[in-house]
């Protein structure tokens, strides 16, 4: 029989995860100069601000590449400092920085910010025309590097980072910190501690170190911001505040579907909106990019649900005009409940393009790379990748990294499950709520603890939600109850029946009165 664990066990289980952290204070955090080029890249920049020379800051579409745009334009903003903007649009530009991209700026230095890392072919294209490029990024860095003027990147093996799991908008401020540096200007970098928590909760970075302490600061930041787009959310939603789970379900989904539905510029103009107003408006409008966004994504689910092969290792399912902006989503969906990778392609014109999302341990970028010489292009890091191919290559690129998956063993797909173990309903108190509350946020290597709960009666049972797909359970366990939520519920549990369960403890707040409510991940036993 399982060990039973208490409040005290738990504390020490969660302690335990952060007993290497050197990071536990943002004064603890690495220097600006420890980073390779960041040196070379401020003083260009200063220089061109100085001689009003033309400047380009070049993002990314996902909820990373917009935050590390609006760091960075918002300083310049504060500087009075004039300089162009592109967000590349997902359909018509591409990924990242391209040649097509360079052409459209009559500039003389380009910045990117959360991409470049791949740009070898721009890169070169910009040497020809004069124009100083300097990459900020964070992503694994290829075989072959851009010849860029600076290059900022942790992932460099001859940087003195400590952090190299970073998002791309740690980078950048990073960048402003230097450049507050090269100016000797006094300013405010914590503005953006409430941005930095979405860039680094949204792009899955490590929830351990640094990360940790900027985006613990970064939630806190939020409900104080002075940012309208904060307020509106809260608004919209009926929230009195905001929270790490708001991040990752609801602010991080509604700053990504712009880029993934029309174009992430939607999103870089809300996050910057001057009132309240204005952020409201914007909101209504990208909510209803959102809910386009979630009815696509569960057509391609099922979609891909029927294509795929369970005996597989690796899913790898595709189809014709599937929508680009979803298949990452599909992916990630796929891989949480098949607990295995999943890449998902949209074939058009000849070319399949696709998102790959990987699990536990499992490092899909190098899965991926194991095929380079049929692929177009492919990037990303070890849990999120792209990669594009011919059409007619796909069937080899399937049967090859099929094979390749084989040798992922169990305790790879495991790694970082977040069970800690059985516990009995009794610990089950605003105490235990507490104890857990301590250690947010939860993420990347601080999983959000669950726990398995054995032979639990089912006193109520109710079936609730608009598409009634949700159940909501009253548990008896000896004398004490507990209520509990399930869903999209796939057990059909009844009053009286003896269950049991795998849950995350969660608040629930109604009429000031707080208590611990269960959310059933999954019934592992009903009888």
């Amino acid at each position: 029989m399982d060990k039973l664990l208490t409040k005290e066990d738990v504390r020490k289980i969660l302690t335990s995860r952060f007993c290497d952290d050197l990071c536990c204070n943002l004064s603890d955090m690495p220097k600006p100069n420890s980073f390779k080029d960041i040196e070379k890249a401020s003083l260009r920049i200063a220089n061109a601000i100085k001689n009003k020379e033309r400047i380009a800051i070049v993002g990314d579409y996902d909820v990373d590449g917009v935050v590390s745009s609006v760091i960075l334009s918002t300083f310049f903003d504060d500087l009075g400092v004039a300089y162009t903007l592109h967000i590349p649009n997902r359909f018509s530009d591409g990924y990242g920085l391209n040649v097509a991209v360079v052409q459209k700026l009559d500039v003389d230095v380009i910045i990117t910010v959360d991409n470049g890392i791949s740009a070898v072919d721009a890169a070169m294209y910009c040497k020809e025309k004069g124009i100083d490029l300097i990459i900020t990024d964070h992503h694994t860095l290829p075989t072959q590097i851009p010849q860029a003027f600076a290059i900022v990147n942790p992932k460099q093996p001859d940087c003195d980072f400590p952090n190299c799991e970073i998002c791309g908008a740690q980078v950048a401020w990073y960048l402003v910190a230097a450049l507050k540096s090269q100016l000797k200007i006094s300013y405010d970098l914590a503005q953006f501690l409430d941005l930095l928590a979405i860039a680094i909760m949204a792009d899955m970075m490590e929830l351990k170190d640094m990360n940790r302490v900027m985006v613990k600061r970064g939630i806190a930041a939020l409900n104080t911001s002075h940012r309208p787009i904060f307020e509106a959310i809260k608004q919209y939603y009926a929230k009195s505040t905001l929270e790490g789970d708001d991040i990752s379900y609801l602010i991080a989904p509604l700053i990504n579907s712009s880029g993934r539905m029309e174009d992430a510029t939607l999103s870089f103009e809300l996050l910057k909106s001057a009132t309240k107003q204005e952020a409201y408006e914007r909101l209504e409008y990208i909510v209803e990019l959102n809910n386009s966004r979630k009815d696509e994504e569960k057509i391609l689910f099922d979609c891909s649900s029927k294509q795929m092969d369970a005996s597989d290792a690796i899913i790898v399912v595709w189809g014709e005009d599937w929508h680009e902006g979803v298949v990452g989503i599909v992916a990630s969906r796929l891989s949480k409940k098949y607990k295995k990778p999943a890449i998902v392609f949209s074939l058009k014109e000849g070319r399949a393009k696709g998102s790959a999302r990987g699990i536990g341990s499992v490092d899909i970028l190098s899965l991926i790379s194991e095929q380079k010489d049929i692929l177009l292009g492919f990037g990303g890091h070890k849990g999120a990748a792209g990669v594009s191919l011919l059409v007619e290559n796909l069937k080899k690129f399937k049967t090859d990294i099929l094979e390749s998956a084989k040798k992922i063993t169990q305790k790879e797909l495991e790694s970082g499950a977040s069970t800690l173990g059985q516990i009995p309903m009794s610990e089950i108190d605003f105490e235990l709520l507490e104890i857990l509350e301590e250690f947010e946020p939860y993420g990347q290597k601080n999983p959000k603890p669950s726990f398995i709960l054995r032979d639990a009666l089912v006193k109520i049972d109710r079936v609730i939600g608009r598409d009634r797909n949700h159940l909501k359970l009253v548990l008896q366990q000896n004398n004490h109850c507990v209520e509990s939520l399930f869903f999209n519920y796939d057990v059909n549990v009844k009053r009286g029946n003896r269950i049991d369960i795998l849950f995350n403890v969660s608040r629930n707040n109604y009429r000031g009165l707080v208590t611990p409510q269960l959310l059933i991940k999954q019934v592992l036993d009903c009888r």
